[in-house]
Parts: C-alpha cells; sequence; structure tokens
C-alpha cells in the first residue's frame, strides 16, 4: 500500500478560480490525492474559472493518474460545466453533478 487512505477526501473551492487563487487550490489538491485515492473537488459554489483554474484541473488529473488515483468534479455550475465542454476537458475529467 502506498499510504493513501481508501476514504474519499472532498476538497471545496468557491469563488472564482483564476490566476491569483489557482496555486492555493493546486497545492490543496495535490496534498489531497497524496493522501487519499479519490479526491472529490466540491465546485458547488465556484462563479467563475479562466485557464489557471484549468490547468490546476489538468494537473490534479494528471497526478491522481500517476498515483492510481482518482479526481471527481462535483457540483459544477452552468459556467464551469460549458467552458469544460467547450474545452474537450469534459471528456478527461470526471464530471459528476
Amino acid at each position: 500500500m502506498n499510504g493513501q487512505s481508501d476514504q474519499p477526501f472532498t476538497v471545496r473551492a468557491n469563488g472564482e478560480i483564476d490566476l491569483d487563487t489557482a496555486p492555493v487550490l493546486r497545492r490543496a489538491l495535490a496534498a489531497a490525492l497524496e493522501s487519499h485515492r479519490e479526491v472529490v473537488l466540491d465546485l458547488s459554489e465556484v462563479t467563475f474559472t479562466d485557464c489557471a483554474g484549468l490547468g490546476t484541473l489538468v494537473r490534479a488529473r494528471n497526478q491522481a493518474d500517476r498515483s492510481g488515483g482518482r479526481l471527481v468534479l462535483r457540483g459544477a455550475g452552468r459556467r464551469v460545466v460549458r467552458l469544460l465542454k467547450l474545452t474537450g476537458l469534459h471528456r478527461r475529467l470526471a464530471v459528476d453533478p
């Protein structure tokens, strides 16, 4: 076993995920993925994301893939889902309602 917990862990984001806030989220996701096999990113309170936010999601997904873990996006609002679809990331990221 690699020291990861089998219990899902939830990271909650809120407000805007942009160039200023993405590094904080990136660190939180990286730490969660180091210690848990499944990480749920709760986006229900996110109002906006830009390319820095999308990059953070891709980086976290890549980390999950490397460690045999799973990243799940949950509660994404219409604007975030639309951006994921426009960029094609909805096919790469697990997005739950």
